[in-house]
């Protein structure tokens, strides 16, 4: 009993020619033996409803036991729902979302909106073809009728019913989200958040980069769905997470990260936006969301910070904090591959900073050519991947500098201690 244009579940739902001043409402009064038929003929009616939905529909098989109880519960709902509608010109209209009152949420996940109004139309087939045995005293056509616009409203209640549900599974992802986002914050790894990742449909294997910045102006839901769009243009996987004033990203199989990142900063609020070093995995990104947050609470101290900024290139601030990561990671990453060196790189770059940066004046200082100079700078820039020709390169290599001669030579100062005088 298709439509005109080929889709089963249009033709009931098209509303009849005649429109009365009430949609929702039959034009006069049920005959009282009409009625008294169609109650007592209920549980027939169910029967052959049901039977239908075994023959007609191919999915129906498919689904489990307690499934195709609830949707045949449904189907007899729908029926019953019809006649008390029927019946009563003040019934209100709550009496068509009872018809799904008691569908459990795992039934609108596992049963799509498609298949509840093909159930629905059959239900309808069924009354409508007892409509001639039904209907007495020339009552057919205003019984018709009601079908019609029932089937219509019933159809606009399972949109509602589904589309609340959809806002309940919207809203609870959220809150799950924000669950395993803090939990990858706090360096968590027991197989809760494992499964939690995979209820949220992470798939990536690849790299994940966190970035993090201040949260958009009036942030709310609709932000967080607009933000997980735009992630998705650019990440296989992404996880959004506004705690308070910061919004943070987690972000797994870029296929550009330069580019993915300058685009998803445009949707952060006004001020730095950091990013970490990236993680084998998800699970491991508890330490790049450090590294981001360190970054941000020290942004401020270099206001021509790129936006955004990788935590790496905030080293200096980070120490200067008291950030023991930051100044153990300048010492490992650039000053012990200098002293490992044997053409005196550690000297040349003490003897450029120290005299302002100056080609000419670090080769008199050394007694060496000026071009030797030239080559022992771009060594040090290929070694540690800092150029001493850029000024804020330079400044991270005096940085880097300063604290490994300190763990060469200093213990770390305890100010926690009270100070000793000298003893008289």
């Amino acid at each position: 009993m298709a439509g005109q244009d080929g889709n089963p579940t249009t033709r009931w739902l098209r509303p009849s020619r005649k429109r009365p001043t009430d949609r929702s409402r039959p034009v006069a009064p049920p005959h009282p033996k009409t009625l008294e038929n169609l109650k007592a003929n209920l549980g027939a009616i169910s029967t052959v409803a049901t039977r239908r939905l075994e023959t007609d529909l191919g999915w129906f098989e498919e689904l489990r036991a307690d499934e195709r109880s609830e949707l045949g519960l449904v189907a007899q709902r729908g029926i019953s729902s019809f006649v008390r509608w029927y019946e009563d010109p003040e019934e209100p209209l709550w009496v068509l979302t009872q018809v799904f009152r008691g569908a459990p949420t795992d039934l609108t996940r596992s049963i799509s909106l498609q298949h509840a109004l093909q159930l629905l139309r059959i239900v309808v087939d069924v009354v409508e073809e007892k409509v001639p045995e039904l209907a007495k005293h020339h009552d057919e056509a205003a019984l018709r009728e009601a079908v019609l616009r029932y089937s219509r409203e019933i159809a606009f209640a399972a949109a509602d019913v589904y589309a609340r549900a959809a806002e309940n599974r919207g809203s609870w992802d959220a809150r799950l989200e924000s669950l395993v986002v803090d939990g990858i914050l706090r360096g968590e790894h027991s197989d809760s958040l494992r499964s939690r990742v995979a209820a949220l449909g992470w798939a990536s294997t690849g790299p994940v980069t966190v970035l993090a910045g201040s949260a958009p102006e009036a942030a709310g839901p609709s932000t967080v769905a607009r933000l997980r769009r735009l992630a998705g243009r650019h990440a296989q996987d992404s996880l959004v997470s506004i705690q308070g004033d910061r919004l943070v990203l987690i972000l797994g199989g870029l296929a550009d990260r330069d580019l993915a990142l300058e685009k998803l900063t445009a949707a952060f609020g006004p001020g730095p936006v950091a990013y970490g070093p990236e993680s084998p995995t998800v699970f491991a990104a508890g330490r790049s969301a450090r590294l981001a947050h360190a970054a941000l609470s020290v942004a401020p101290a270099w206001p021509a910070a790129p936006r955004p900024v990788h935590s790496e290139d905030l080293w200096p601030e980070r120490a200067m904090a008291g950030d023991e990561t930051a100044r153990t990671a300048m010492v490992e990453s650039v000053y012990r591959p200098l002293t490992r060196s044997a053409t005196g790189l550690v000297e040349t770059l003490a003897a450029y900073v120290s005299v302002g940066h100056s080609l000419e004046a670090t080769a008199r200082e050394l007694f060496v050519h000026a071009n030797t100079v030239r080559y022992r700078l771009r060594r040090i820039s290929d070694l540690t991947g800092w150029d001493p020709l850029v000024p804020r390169d330079a400044f991270v290599l005096h940085c880097a500098l300063v604290a490994g001669r300190l763990a060469d030579s200093c213990a770390p100062i305890d100010t926690s201690a009270p100070a000793v005088g000298p003893v008289l």
